[in-house]
């Protein structure tokens, strides 16, 4: 897996999303995390085809925080099921990387 990632996640409005952003960046499991919305969404559930408005919450951080971050944001959503998706950064800004790193460092309070 890429030292850094992008985790997406979708929440039903944006209170959730605000509540996920702000617990995996208060945990220092994410460097930042932005929320878009409303965004409509279009999926199968329990054999249904459904549609709904939701906010989106895309979240920074390393690999290695992977675990935590995710048991962070299923200790919060309200989801049975909740969209969490890691993907690569491959490239990135030297000093923007380097500002991510420096803030999910554990020994930064």
């Amino acid at each position: 897996m890429a030292k850094y990632i992008q985790v997406t996640t979708t929440a039903g409005n944006r209170e959730d999303a605000d509540k996920i952003a702000k617990v995996v960046v208060e945990k220092r499991l994410a460097a930042c995390a932005q929320v878009f919305g409303p965004i409509r969404s279009v999926y199968w559930w329990k054999g249904k085809r459904e549609s709904a408005d939701e906010w989106l919450c895309v979240i920074k951080s390393r690999s290695d925080k992977y675990g935590e971050l995710e048991s962070a944001i299923l200790s919060v959503h309200p989801y049975e099921n909740p969209e969490i998706i890691a993907s690569p950064i491959v490239a990135g800004s030297k000093k923007y990387l380097a500002w991510l790193n420096e803030e999910l460092d554990d020994e930064v309070i």
